[in-house]
């Protein structure tokens, strides 16, 4: 938001220089990026008269000037322009002079004459024909009138000013305007606030509802709409001091009629807009949503295509404006228009930022409604453009106006406690004070019951703790004494889920394994790679709508498409061996489509290849599921309904009989479609369910006193026995003194029949209480060995 000072000074006073006023306002809480003074670079240019104009000697199209400027003497200037007479009164930049640009002026010969200056146009002096419409297109500014010689041209052409750079931040839409920064402003400095006096004398004949009528069929995306008529306009060049304004705000003049609505829009921050009456169809004005696919060319020329969710302003037969973003071709006022229709109106600020980026069109005023401005300053920014229009004497206003507003916005009532405020920032600032400061920002104020009722152009003051802002910025941020932190002090912690991921993390880490971190958006392309079958539920994803393209598509329902993918990087690049793990989610959604968010699973997810086997895997999770108490709750089943896994070297894992996740040998073609060129290990687990099921208490036992007992059995099984079988039963046999279960040795070759193995196993027996002697654990190990020869069909051997 630009703001030019001397517009300012015209709603409060400011008797401060500008670096003064950009540190108070800004330690007010208003953001100050810089400020600027136009034409601050121009520098002795000044006031000359022309006495004398003869022609060049040497040059057919050089004149040469005898100019007085008050100087002690004439100057002679040679130029080439031809707009000029004896008689004019021209600006004149003399030798050292600094002309628009920064161009630096010294006296030079000119085709063998002197020439000490120079004579200067409007565009040398930092301005342009919509500033001064009355200079020559080409040649030198002609003062209208006669001048005071010697001057400075800048300040007799008033284009002198400082500009100010505010950063409005989105919850303070009344800032964007002249005339908020004016109460700010008139509020730091504890000055009078002197809002526009708006009255309209209306001398126009008919009235309103004669000439047009309006419908919301939308009061949700267009809360308010006024519209006023003005008769017999000419359109016309504004006055000099409303380009002036308009200009050091950053807004190009245009016409008196359009000038006049963005003059509005910049002192009262609401944007209105101007139709030619004449263009409206039946004299009737509907504001709805914009049919499928309907088109308009807007006032830039360019063709836009709309959807049902943006807004139209229209009249029975067509579109005239996309509402809060720009009006169209087809009603924009022309030279020859008699009648115009003002619009003020308040639309829906998110739908207006959408539409504004859909139609790839963002314009001063959606830029403004894309804040949520207040409707009720919709009248007083109508009245003030009519008023304007009668004060140029461009026009006559239609006595009365249309004013749809179903649904009025209404000011609150927000309670305050000084005592609470002052404890709150730390203060002691009187009662008195605090309702001055609020007051004076427009709030009303009650102080028997320490209330205020907020105005509706207030909208970030929601309780009290806004009003004590409010106290603490216009008392002075530097102005409140430093004070100890006040309250009961909390210590922050990990919840249970987190530590229990964070001792996941920690020991995979301890493993040797390094964390990685994929996206979770994915390819639809991966399920491919994984040969995952067409008809399996991992397919039904959750796309995303505005994807960065099809491979980030859809959110991912399987963990290891990243692991992979970095097994593969790892191992095109010649590294020997690699182990990562990640912890991440999967989205699994509860229905499609969508109707609530989907089902996110913490997995852990291990990836290893290299100098390792399955049983570095499985001794990876061993010690993890050792970590969270649960090794004794856990067990391996053979797994072969797993695509994209080696059927023969997977397992599945369970804890406490539920499937948890599995792990194993990636399926050769698999690694090929990844392009990994050796065996991949990885592992899949559901950390919500591990989790769940963790144990983290800890029991700590005394040192054994007693010594153990340990007896080793070698038997033949047939080789598709697993170890959880045989641990099965020397575990449901061991009895009461049985401690631990090692299998030491797997042998199957020479002098072992095909098709059978031979296992050896250490089972450890110790009593907490006694020597055991052979006795105490004689009918454990028969029972072992009797339900291993009859479930298992062993055979004891003896070597």
């Amino acid at each position: 938001m630009d703001l030019p000072m001397s517009w300012l000074k015209e709603y409060t006073d400011v008797n401060v220089g500008i670096k003064d006023y950009v540190e108070d306002i800004t330690m007010s809480g208003s953001k100050v990026e810089g400020y600027t003074a136009l034409a601050g670079e121009i520098k002795n240019v000044v006031t000359g008269y022309i006495k004398a104009i003869e022609k060049h000697p040497d040059a057919d199209k050089l004149q040469i000037c005898t100019i007085d400027a008050a100087q002690g003497k004439d100057l002679t200037i040679v130029t080439g322009a031809q707009n000029i007479n004896v008689g004019d009164y021209v600006p004149v930049a003399l030798d050292g002079s600094v002309i628009a640009g920064g161009k630096e002026i010294k006296t030079g010969a000119l085709r063998g004459v002197e020439s000490e200056g120079m004579l200067c146009s409007i565009e040398e002096l930092g301005c342009d024909r919509h500033d001064f419409p009355e200079a020559p297109e080409h040649g030198i500014y002609i003062f209208p009138e006669a001048v005071e010689l010697g001057k400075d041209a800048i300040e007799i052409l008033d284009i002198k000013d400082v500009v100010v750079e505010f950063e409005i931040t989105s919850n303070r839409p009344d800032c964007f305007s002249i005339l908020g920064l004016a109460r700010e402003t008139a509020v730091t400095y504890k000055n009078e606030f002197r809002y526009p006096e708006i009255v309209v004398k209306e001398e126009g004949e008919g009235k309103i509802d004669e000439m047009i009528s309006v419908e919301i069929q939308n009061p949700e995306l267009c809360p308010r709409y006024i519209a006023r008529a003005v008769k017999n306009v000419k359109i016309g060049p504004s006055p000099r001091w409303m380009r002036k304004r308009l200009r050091a705000a950053g807004v190009r003049p245009i016409n008196n009629i359009v000038d006049i609505t963005n003059y509005v829009m910049l002192e009262m921050g609401q944007p209105m807009h101007a139709f030619n009456i004449d263009c409206i169809s039946d004299r009737k004005i509907i504001v709805r949503n914009a049919r499928a696919d309907e088109k308009i060319v807007t006032l830039d020329g360019a063709e836009r295509t709309l959807n049902e969710s943006m807004l139209v302003i229209a009249d029975p037969e067509k579109a005239v404006a996309i509402a809060g973003v720009m009006g169209g071709e087809n009603s924009m006022i022309s030279e020859d228009a008699e009648a115009i229709l003002f619009e003020s109106a308040n639309f829906n600020g998110p739908n207006v930022r959408i539409t504004a980026k859909n139609v790839g069109l963002r314009t001063d005023a959606s830029s403004k409604y894309e804040k949520g401005l207040d409707p009720n300053m919709a009248l007083d920014a109508v009245n003030r453009a009519v008023q304007l229009v009668e004060m140029l004497g461009i026009g006559e206003v239609v006595p009365g106006m249309v004013d749809c507003y179903p649904n009025q916005r209404k000011p609150w009532e927000l309670s305050y406690s000084p005592q609470w405020i002052n404890k709150f920032l730390g203060t002691e600032i009187s009662e008195e004070e605090m309702q001055i400061t609020f007051e004076r920002l427009g709030l009303i104020v009650d102080p028997a019951k320490h209330t205020v009722i907020v105005p509706t152009y207030r909208p970030d003051l929601e309780a009290q703790a806004d009003l004590a802002e409010e106290v603490a910025r216009f008392f002075g941020y530097d102005k409140i004494p430093d004070t100890l932190a006040s309250g009961t002090p909390t210590v922050g912690k990990k919840t249970y889920e987190q530590s229990v991921t964070a001792l996941v993390k920690d020991t995979m880490i301890s493993d040797g394994l390094c964390e990685a971190m994929t996206y979770s958006f994915e390819s639809p392309k991966v399920f491919d790679k994984l040969m995952i079958p067409a008809e399996s539920k991992l397919r039904e994803t959750v796309t995303i709508s505005n994807p960065l393209g099809e491979d980030f598509s859809i959110m991912r329902t399987v963990s290891f498409n990243g692991i992979l993918t970095s097994l593969s990087t790892n191992y095109n690049r010649r590294n020997e061996q690699a182990g990562l793990f990640e912890v991440a989610r999967v989205y699994i959604p509860k229905a499609l489509p969508l109707t609530e968010l989907p089902h996110e699973i913490p997995t852990l997810t291990v990836g290893m290849y290299g100098n390792m086997d399955f049983f570095d895997l499985k001794g990876i999770v061993e010690h993890l599921f050792d970590v969270l108490g649960l090794s004794n709750s856990v067990e391996y089943l053979p797994e072969k309904e797993i695509v994209w896994m080696h059927p023969g070297r997977t397992a599945s894992v369970k804890v406490n009989g539920d499937t948890v996740g599995y792990l194993g040998e990636l399926h050769p073609v698999t690694a090929k479609n990844y392009e990994i060129g050796t065996k991949a290990y990885m592992a899949v687990l559901d950390l919500e369910k591990i989790i769940a099921y963790a144990d983290r208490n800890v029991t700590y036992k005394p040192l054994p006193k007693f010594p153990g007992m340990t007896r080793d059995i070698a038997m033949l099984v047939k080789e598709n026995v697993t170890v959880k079988e045989i641990s099965d039963i020397i575990k449901k046999n061991g009895g009461e003194y049985l401690e631990s279960i090692e299998l030491f040795d797997v042998y199957q070759g020479a002098q072992i029949e095909a098709g059978y193995k031979s296992v050896a196993y250490s089972i450890s027996f110790r009593s907490a209480d006694k020597t055991l002697a052979d006795t105490d654990i004689a009918d454990a190990m028969q029972a072992i060995l009797k339900d291993l020869a009859t479930e298992l069909d062993a055979q004891l051997r003896d070597k």
